[in-house]
This record gives structure tokens, C-alpha cells and sequence, in this order.
């Protein structure tokens, strides 16, 4: 089954929005096999966004995801990596569409809310940086249950 990598960025963390966004993805049908909330240290930062290590902002972008603490998520389904996108909306808040995290939640770029993985490379390097430790293996009880009445 597919899996992407979601993280709530500082700026959703500390404006409450985790339950929201968790909300979400799982009303979309996805399934969550991983979540912790930690405080990433500046050289797990950097090798996290090492490909936009060359650009302007990048010393900014490491300050502010340091700033205080992230929530990391794997959620599972079909299509995961690319609803995964579309449920965020672009990296640029004002070209996201209403209805979208980004689109409902944030205006400028530099706190965008959310980070999400673009393909399922990525993806599964992001889900293996964050979760060493591996993710959770479970079965629903919504596609296990058979009523007997």
C-alpha cells in the first residue's frame, strides 16, 4: 500500500491545527500508521530539505523549522502521495484553492502549515529519516467487522 509523509510545520502546531488536518486525511479515507510530535534539531532539518540547501532562504527555512515543535505522520491509502498534494494545495498559499489546508489556513509562504512528500521516493526517504524506528502495522475494525444480528 502506498504511504506518504506528512508533517505539520511549526506555524500549524502552534495554532492548534493538528486535530484539523488529521481530521481530514482521515475523513478522506486514509489510514494513519505513524505520528509523533518532536522538536527536530538544526542537522535533521537540514538533511531533510538538503535539496534546497543552495537556495537564498534556505538558512530562514532551517531557523523557522527549528523554532519549535513538528508533527510527523506516514498515512497509508491508494493515491496517498498525490491526494496527500492535492489536500494540502500549493506550496504557495495564495494559488491555493479554497478547501485546501493551505487554502483555508495560511497566506504567506514562509508558514504554510504543512510539508508533504511529493512522490513515493521521497516519500519513503522522508518516512525512513523520521520513523527509524518503523511504523505501525494494524488492521482496521471498519474492514474487518461483520455484523451478525
Amino acid at each position: 500500500m502506498e504511504r506518504t509523509y506528512i508533517m505539520i510545520k511549526p506555524d500549524g502546531v502552534q495554532r492548534g491545527l493538528i486535530g484539523e488536518i488529521i481530521k481530514r486525511f482521515e475523513q478522506k479515507g486514509f489510514k494513519l500508521v505513524a505520528m509523533k510530535l518532536t522538536s527536530p534539531g538544526k542537522a535533521h532539518m537540514e538533511e531533510h530539505y538538503a535539496d534546497l540547501a543552495g537556495k537564498k532562504f534556505f538558512p530562514g527555512l532551517i531557523s523557522y523549522m527549528t523554532s519549535g515543535p513538528v508533527c510527523c505522520m506516514v498515512w497509508e491509502g491508494a493515491g496517498v502521495v498525490a491526494t496527500g498534494r492535492k489536500m494540502l494545495g500549493a506550496t504557495m498559499p495564495s494559488e491555493s484553492a479554497p478547501g485546501t489546508i493551505r487554502g483555508d489556513y495560511c497566506i504567506e509562504v514562509g508558514r504554510n502549515i504543512c510539508h508533504g512528500s511529493d512522490a513515493v521516493d521521497s516519500a519513503n526517504k522522508e518516512i525512513a529519516l523520521w520513523f527509524p524506528e518503523g511504523i505501525s502495522e494494524w488492521n482496521s475494525c471498519q474492514s474487518s467487522w461483520i455484523y451478525e444480528g
